[in-house]
């Protein structure tokens, strides 16, 4: 279900597996109330959230008070995130900004517009690896639902397995990484970064040889050139 990436007096870091639910699905126990037993704790504070299908790095504070210190620097973007993908089929554009408003599509769905009331901002970069096969990095400048799986799709690549917006998916897993964090909390600056290539559990895509080297290649996505906020 997880593992411990990294705990202080503040908060913990942790490694979520892909298709574990962040909130209580029926039959399952919640993903927080399960950490928080695990390091014999009473209570931990949800400050961000990852869908279902994506794996990688969710922060949980040990406080009410931490916890309204990291909703601070998730509202006035000062939370650097970054994101792996796999999709089988290429992007109208190789790099770039993905912006628009969010609204329901259908059930489940998301869809992004052309209107820029209130848009959800997506930076990207790609590259081909495996015949077939494009990895992407990808950093929101917002936190909408469905962001980045939303984004993609609308440039003509949809993620491999996403049940929702690969409408012929057949694989192991959706392939969307949390990869990286890097931020500012009190006086002390964290990164953090989750190789999904560690654990067999996160997928055996990202371990073929060209995604593999790609991902390398992109070890401190926060040194790339990415333009201003």
């Amino acid at each position: 279900m997880f593992t411990i990436h990294f705990e202080n007096d503040q908060f913990v870091v942790i490694d979520k597996q892909p298709n574990v639910s962040v909130h209580k699905d029926e039959g399952e126990t919640m993903l927080v109330a399960e950490v928080a037993r695990s390091l014999g704790l009473s209570q931990l504070f949800l400050v961000h959230r990852l869908d279902k299908m994506t794996s990688g790095l969710l922060i949980l504070a040990k406080s009410s008070e931490v916890a309204r210190e990291f909703a601070e620097l998730f509202a006035e973007r000062k939370m650097d995130k970054y994101y792996l993908a796999l999709a089988d089929k290429k992007p109208k554009k190789k790099q770039g900004t993905i912006k628009g408003d969010m609204e329901r599509s259908r059930r489940s769905a998301w869809k992004l517009t052309p209107t820029m009331k209130n848009p959800a901002i997506t930076q990207f970069v790609s590259q081909a690896t495996q015949p077939g096969v494009r990895l992407f990095l990808c950093r929101p400048l917002s936190g909408k639902t469905h962001q980045i799986r939303v984004a993609l799709k609308s440039v003509g690549s949809a993620i491999i397995g996403d049940p929702i917006y690969h409408s012929t998916s057949q694989s192991d897993r959706g392939y969307l990484h949390a990869f990286a964090l890097r931020f500012r909390l009190g006086d002390k600056e964290y990164q953090f970064v989750s190789d999904p290539r560690a654990k067999s559990e996160m997928g055996q895509a990202w371990n073929q040889m060209e995604t593999s080297s790609a991902i390398e290649q992109w070890s401190k996505p926060w040194e790339l050139s990415w333009p201003k906020k």
